[in-house]
């Protein structure tokens, strides 16, 4: 078995943690895959899996290895694709990932238009609200809410957003208005978060810094819940502008304390550095981009209500 080849092998056990569904999965008896496993741990002369009776996990070499060879597997696509004309044209399978809320507003819209542009192309979404690695889970382009951690990337920006404390009008005309951050806890607050239990909210009022901690009447999981219970009138929440753009439109919600507002968090799109962007990467962003920069609920204005 070739180096190459014992590179898929080690990946897929990696992502399997199994050397028995790594060998099913790739069609090889589990003896090739133990054998493909042995050649490269004796080439490297480094332990790459701990083996247990019941667990295969990485080693710290072993995790080291394999972002290295996902990234020279890629490199060898991509010639592949190169020599073939790929690069020429959009075809393929193209892995998109965005927020959940986000990626069905504002992202769906752009992949159907895409789509019809694009006829030998499909796409896959992943959409989730936690931080997902492109090259770990094979993704193509991601689009990102905040400050960017990983420099590893290509991103390109497309505008920003703004965490705004919002009710309806109904709910205000009953029990008026918080005039300052503080007098939330004379309120029913509705707290919409997928991962933060810390139940605070955070602002900002010329340059000084204040945390609120909140005892929540209602607390979702889903932000779109977050949204129904506040503009059914049932009290106040904190969402990302983006999220209720259409709302504040309508007027159906209201936003509220805009001069204690936290600094707003850049939009990028971004793929990954290193992997020479394929036509299908290339023309999503360049469409995604466009229509991302014209949307008019990225850098929505401060209204004062």
């Amino acid at each position: 078995m070739d180096k190459l080849t014992s590179m898929q092998v080690f990946i897929e056990v990696a992502k399997c943690q199994s050397f028995v569904v790594a060998s099913q999965n790739l069609e090889l008896s589990a003896p090739a895959v133990t054998r493909a496993i042995a050649h490269l741990e004796g080439h490297l002369g480094v332990k790459l899996f701990i083996r247990t009776t019941r667990h295969v996990r990485l080693t710290e070499s072993g995790q080291h290895f394999l972002t290295d060879a996902k990234r020279i597997l890629e490199d060898v696509e991509e010639a592949e694709a190169a020599a073939a004309g790929i690069y020429a044209k959009p075809k393929g399978v193209l892995n998109v990932t965005a927020p959940v809320l986000f990626g069905e507003k504002h992202i769906i819209p752009i992949i159907t238009e895409y789509l019809h542009q694009h006829a030998e192309v499909s796409v896959k979404t992943i959409f989730s609200d936690r931080i997902t690695s492109l090259l770990e889970e094979d993704l193509d382009v991601a689009i990102r809410i905040g400050h960017l951690k990983d420099s590893g990337l290509y991103a390109t920006n497309v505008g920003s957003v703004r965490l705004i404390v919002c009710g309806s009008p109904e709910y205000f005309k009953r029990h008026g208005k918080p005039q300052n951050p503080v007098d939330l806890n004379q309120h029913n607050i509705i707290y919409a978060s997928t991962y933060d239990t810390s139940l605070t909210w955070h602002f900002k009022h010329q340059e000084k810094r204040e945390s609120i901690k909140l005892s929540p009447r209602l607390r979702c999981n889903q932000n779109g819940a977050a949204i129904k219970a506040a503009i059914q009138g049932f009290g106040i929440t904190q969402l990302l502008s983006y999220q209720i753009g259409e709302e504040l439109e309508k007027e159906t919600l209201q936003s509220i304390l805009t001069d204690y507002e936290e600094s707003p968090l850049p939009v990028n799109v971004i793929h990954l550095e290193g992997r020479r962007a394929s036509a299908k990467i290339r023309s999503f962003i360049d469409m995604a981009v466009t229509r991302l920069r014209n949307n008019p609920f990225i850098n929505p204005p401060k209204l004062n209500i």
